[in-house]
């Protein structure tokens, strides 16, 4: 009897130990570009769902994960965690990295990569971008003054180092806004070139075909929508215009059916539509702005300022954001002006 007992203790403490999970590095890139950002994986052959495990990078490492909770990735009982990682301009040493899960606590030891710097000499655009993929979704042209015009870039990319992005030609350039969402980044990426130029070509390097590919924007003032008609984030003026006149005759047919039918569902919905199209066509609200007042170029409170208003003057708020309403200044020059510069009463 004993010695059953003792056997079902030994079969549990087994069955036990061959639950616990096995971690170890399923992916780390053998080299990596200078500045690129890159995936580590780490394998697990199973795992608790309803207690996932925790991991701790060495916190004194110079190299610190971007994404403070992993990306997980499941194959069947097969779990994979990826964190993401900037390479330096030197050789990267991965930290070491200690797992807790449950009971147990597994240290995956640092790891080397060597880092080699990307000849870029050759390429004249090659605007520092380094990614696994990159698409341009939106461009936009305006006014920056009599000389200059002012580009702005709605930029997704994947494993990107977005915050190495220059232009050569640029006198003003910057991040707007940035979002990540994993190995996905969208920006939106300002810069001010001479109004002379009329096409560009941006160049990136993609780590997965190993080469570079360009892209080409124009930063034709004249071939684009007026700015102060868009946002930020601009769409086809004229889908816009279509949209409108589409939604018109969808009310005009609205009405149409309630006059044949007398239902009442149709006549709200013709009010609706009426009270959306009077906000479509609405004059647009006027705003007195202060002689000296600054002329920003996005806003954002770490925005380059593009000009000074010489006067008072009153003109129309064709955009708000936050604490900033956007206008268009003489010449067709568009900026934004904080509301502390509006004129008092």
């Amino acid at each position: 009897m004993r010695l059953f007992v003792i056997w079902l203790m030994l079969l549990s403490c087994s069955s036990l130990l061959s639950a616990r999970a096995t971690y170890r590095y399923s992916y780390i890139p053998k080299q990596i570009y200078a500045t690129q950002i890159f995936p580590v994986t780490i394998f697990a052959d199973t795992i608790d769902s309803k207690n996932p495990p925790k991991f701790y990078f060495d916190k004194k490492s110079p190299i610190k994960p971007i994404n403070k909770v992993p990306i997980k990735d499941e194959n069947g009982k097969n779990i994979f965690f990826t964190f993401y990682f900037k390479a330096l301009n030197s050789d990267v040493r991965l930290p070491n990295l200690t797992i807790v899960d449950e009971d147990q606590s597994i240290m995956l030891l640092s790891r080397y990569i060597p880092v080699q710097l990307l000849d870029s000499n050759n390429e004249v655009d090659f605007c520092g971008l380094i990614a696994t993929d990159c698409k341009i979704v939106n461009s936009q042209v305006s006014t920056f003054d009599s000389k200059s015009n002012l580009i702005t870039l709605t930029i997704k990319a994947t494993e990107a180092n977005v915050d190495q992005i220059r232009i050569k030609e640029s006198t003003e350039e910057g991040i707007e806004k940035l979002s990540r969402n994993g190995a996905s980044t969208r920006i939106e990426y300002y810069f001010v070139i001479p109004s002379s130029i009329k096409e560009m070509t941006l160049s990136y390097f993609n780590t997965i075909q190993n080469r570079f590919i360009d892209k080409k924007i124009s930063t034709d003032y004249q071939n684009k929508p007026v700015a102060a008609q868009e946002n930020l984030n601009p769409i086809d003026s004229s889908f816009n215009q279509l949209k409108k006149y589409g939604f018109i005759t969808l009310t005009i047919i609205m009405f149409l059916m309630f006059l044949r039918k007398k239902e009442f569902l149709y006549l709200i919905l013709f009010l609706i539509g009426m009270f959306i199209i009077f906000n479509m066509f609405k004059p647009h609200q006027k705003i007195c702005i202060t002689e000296g007042s600054p002329l920003y170029i996005l806003p954002t409170s770490i925005s380059t300022i593009g000009g000074h208003v010489d006067r008072d003057f009153s003109t129309d708020i064709l955009n708000t954001r936050g604490n900033y309403y956007k206008i268009e200044y003489d010449n067709g020059v568009i900026g934004w002006i904080k509301n502390e510069n509006i004129c008092k009463d």
